[in-house]
């Protein structure tokens, strides 16, 4: 568990740097985002990954870890829209939005690191093919509770989804990073 929870933090690194230059060139701009513009955005980025992996071939000289590294950070994106609600503008700091992104991803490894013992690692042994598809999997699930209006009858809800995806994707730069 050691080696996964350094792994971890590695990859979280990677996102969580990115973010933050974003966050100096843009400011929290994505805060006029609606819940359905954001699970749009995330379709896009894993389609684009799954797109990729079927077509073993790219036009734009980009691979698949810049759309896992989006699909976490947006996925956080997310959880901070869910918790506060989309604004007409720029609502909060960047130092804000960074202290809201901390506050979710420690609770999304958090949980993370509770599957990961109950499952044993069992990720490890999964294809990033996998990966993709169950991302996917997931933000057709938040479409689908977006349509009913955030209903559910017994499943979890959009949140538990986009931590799902966040830690799918953690896993795909893990293995994109460390190897099979």
């Amino acid at each position: 568990m050691a080696d996964t929870i350094a792994q971890f933090e590695h990859v979280i690194g990677i996102c969580r740097d990115l973010y933050a230059k974003k966050l100096k060139d843009y400011g929290p701009s994505w805060r006029i985002m609606r819940p359905e513009s954001i699970t749009d955005q995330l379709f896009i980025k894993a389609n684009r990954i799954r797109s990729i992996e079927l077509k073993g071939e790219t036009m734009v000289d980009e691979g698949i870890r810049p759309e896992f590294i989006a699909l976490v950070n947006y996925g956080i994106i997310g959880l901070i829209q869910l918790s506060l609600g989309y604004s007409d503008g720029e609502d909060i700091s960047a130092e804000e939005a960074l202290a809201l992104y901390d506050k979710f991803m420690t609770e999304t490894k958090t949980l993370m690191y509770a599957k990961n013992h109950d499952y044993d690692e069992a990720w490890r042994s999964m294809r990033i093919s996998s990966y993709t598809d169950l991302i996917l999997t997931k933000i057709y699930r938040i479409k689908k509770i977006e349509n009913n209006h955030g209903k559910t009858l017994v499943s979890e809800g959009v949140d538990a989804n986009y931590m799902d995806l966040i830690n799918y994707s953690l896993f795909g730069l893990i293995k994109l990073e460390y190897g099979e």
